[in-house]
């Protein structure tokens, strides 16, 4: 089939921004699905957070994986791979008939995951160039990032009108669509050399994450000075050592460490492991306290982040134009300090979590320094990076986003106690500005803007 030179690039951006947007969906709808899952499955805290880390610590173990697997079969080959294991383990999470199938189900769904994310970004930044590829960065994010937060409204929507169990299967229906359309993209072009699998780094790689966040999970349990505990811990943290010293030394690595040597790339990586750690720390207790504590329905939980999901929708792609002609530098800044004054705001709330005035400013003011930030720090970070390694740029740059995130949720209980009440939840908002803020200070500090384009060049 031939595509026209305007088709194509557009049906790109289409594929890409529905491969995704499933999995960055899959990573937040469940948050308010929590409560009903543990009340049919059983399982306390520790169970809700395993059902969520389960599928992070997969799909960030295996993304750096994934990404070299982009560069080295296709982004096409690679995405298909990704999408028929995503509908397969979510008929499995569906079907669960106890937590542990649960948890592993999901854990499985991680790994077909961390297929999707960069072969998707990767497929823009080898189709799009200049002010184009700004603009489709703000389009993918407008929508990537939307599923964060719009993920607790559907959630809550199947939750509460049917069951848990349809948060999964509902899957599904834009798995099936996405497919549909990757077969009408054009075939990826062949390797430029016999593929290479770094498998002794992705094994590393797992264990570096899977166990010490498999011990701050586990240590209410069992006690930080419990060989349950100690064991995992440093055999985790040993593993993560080694892991960078393999990465150092392999030939074909999975994380080729010298992409660090380029300043936008390491500077938008650590403000990427300080704001997502606060994304999801923040939404993932905002939605459990408010049902738990605030007695809200599934359904009126996901939707008091609804605000988020408009600006997003709203302002992302504007936000993504105005990145490419002046430059990441200032939105990269002032974007998380303002996400972070949205969380210091959430510190009105009290017992009564009276949405209209104690937690909806806060979501508004977070929602628009989110929305500010995004965009611009993709550009920034994967725009650094020649085209020919944006699969594994983006692989290392949501990598860190996920186990950022994974080891922010697996120390919630750490931050807010055995109990999520109001003081808990006051901390936890604390700790989410604090992260956010800092963030904002890094880019602000770190981020280089390119050299000015002039804006004749910059027109559609």
């Amino acid at each position: 089939m031939t595509h026209s030179p305007t088709d194509s690039p557009r049906l790109v951006l289409v594929v890409a921004v529905l491969a995704s947007f499933i999995a960055f969906l899959d990573g937040t709808v469940i948050n308010v699905a929590l409560p009903a899952i543990t009340r049919e499955l059983g399982g306390g805290i520790s169970t809700q957070q395993w059902v969520v880390d389960a599928y992070l610590i997969t799909l960030g173990g295996i993304i750096l994986l994934a990404g070299s697997l982009s560069d080295a079969f296709g982004r096409k080959r690679v995405l298909l791979w990704g999408l028929v294991g995503f509908a397969s383990a979510s008929v499995l999470c569906a079907v669960a008939p106890s937590a542990p199938f649960l948890i592993g189900a999901r854990a499985i769904q991680g790994v077909a995951g961390a297929l999707l994310v960069p072969s998707s970004l990767a497929l823009i930044f080898s189709t799009f160039s200049g002010a184009g590829q700004a603009r489709a960065i703000g389009t993918w994010t407008a929508w990537t990032s939307t599923a964060f937060i719009a993920g607790p409204l559907i959630g809550g929507l199947l939750v509460d009108l049917a069951s848990w169990r349809l948060v999964f299967a509902i899957n599904i229906v834009p798995i099936a669509l996405t497919l549909v359309l990757l077969a009408r993209l054009p075939g990826d072009r062949a390797a430029d050399a016999a593929p290479r699998v770094d498998v002794s780094g992705a094994v590393l790689g797992v264990l570096g994450v899977a166990l010490p966040v498999f011990a701050l999970i586990e240590h209410a349990a069992f006690g930080w000075g419990s060989p349950v505990i100690l064991v995992p811990l440093i055999v985790g943290l040993l593993s993560f050592a080694a892991f960078i010293w393999h990465e150092n030394r392999a030939k074909a690595p999975m994380m080729p460490l010298s992409l660090f040597r380029v300043r936008n790339f390491w500077v938008g990586n650590v403000a990427t492991t300080l704001i997502y750690a606060a994304l999801s720390l923040g939404t993932f207790l905002l939605a459990v306290f408010l049902q738990q504590v605030g007695g809200y329905s599934a359904t009126r939980a996901g939707l008091a982040l609804l605000p988020v999901s408009i600006l997003s929708i709203a302002l992302s792609t504007v936000v993504g134009r105005l990145a490419g002609r002046f430059g990441p530098r200032l939105f990269m800044c002032v974007g998380p300090i303002i996400a972070g004054i949205g969380f210091f705001v959430m510190l009105r709330i009290d017992s009564s979590v009276a949405y209209s005035s104690q937690v909806l400013p806060g979501v508004i003011i977070f929602g628009l320094g989110l929305t500010i930030t995004v965009a611009p720090l993709t550009s920034a970070i994967l725009g650094a990076i020649e085209p020919g390694r944006a699969g594994i740029a983006s692989a290392v740059n949501n990598a860190l986003s996920r186990v950022a995130g994974l080891v922010a949720i697996a120390a919630a209980s750490i931050i807010v106690g055995p109990v999520l009440d109001v003081d808990g939840f006051h901390r936890a908002a604390i700790v989410t500005g604090i992260l956010l803020v800092g963030g904002g200070i890094i880019s602000g500090i770190g981020i280089q803007d390119p050299v000015s384009v002039p804006a004749d060049k910059l027109q559609a």
